[in-house]
């Protein structure tokens, strides 16, 4: 049959085959650690007192929760390489590892400078008040004019938890002020971000099951793509 090969061809193209893909790792594995260097150095630069450097082969979720127990903060791009052109859409990876790690997660855009104000989206719910007890004593608002904003669809909810929220704050020191506005959360905050020059949004993250976002839509997802600024999400 003209379409067949004999068994010593066969197996000299699965060993060809074999090579190249060996190969590419290869490529790859070097093109990481090339990457990882230099980002390295940049830490370095930038005053980083101790950078540590680690490459694994593996998905990127399973990596990282396996690496959580030795760090206490995320950083991560909002988008990768393969999400779409529009500031309005989020990587793949995004909503996968907030929802799978115990750990803060900074989310960050294109563009990035040293924050001044952050803006603290507020609900009132349990776990957001958590959030705001252990924000307060933590470091990682540390020297930031706290800004905290409630969202409201309808006239009727009083100040009382959200000045909570900020007497936590202005107990421990914070230059903070807090804000019950009317309307849609999504389109509150992204009108403050704008109009109040804020350089971090800080918020609650995914309190619903998939399924739930699933048919009703993520808070969360909605408000990562609104927002142009990087975006600290406690769990």
């Amino acid at each position: 049959h003209s379409g067949a090969i004999g068994f010593n061809a066969q197996e000299a193209l699965l060993t060809t085959l074999a090579q190249k893909d060996e190969a590419r790792v290869r490529d790859m594995r070097q093109a990481g650690r090339l990457f990882l260097g230099e980002l390295r150095e940049r830490a370095r630069t930038a005053g980083a007192a101790q950078v540590d450097i680690r490459q694994r082969h593996g998905e990127l979720q399973e990596t990282v929760m396996e690496q959580q127990r030795d760090f206490d903060l995320l950083v991560l791009g909002r988008r990768g390489a393969s999400a779409g052109v529009t500031h309005r859409d989020l990587g793949r990876n995004v909503e996968n590892l907030i929802r799978s790690l115990s750990r803060p997660i900074l989310t960050v855009t294109d563009w990035f400078r040293r924050p001044q104000r952050a803006l603290i989206a507020f609900d009132g719910r349990a776990s957001t008040r958590k959030s705001i007890e252990l924000l307060s004593q933590s470091a990682l608002l540390s020297g930031l004019e706290v800004r905290l904003v409630m969202a409201c669809p309808k006239q009727g909810e009083t100040t009382r938890q959200i000045d909570w929220a900020k007497d936590k704050f202005s107990a421990a020191g914070f230059q903070a002020s807090a804000h019950l506005m009317l309307g849609d959360p999504e389109v509150v905050i992204a009108r403050v971000i704008k109009e109040e020059s804020i350089d971090l949004l800080v918020m609650g993250a995914y309190s619903h099951s998939p399924i739930r976002a699933l048919l009703f839509g993520s808070k969360t997802n909605e408000l990562l793509r609104s927002a142009s600024v990087p975006t600290l999400l406690v769990r």
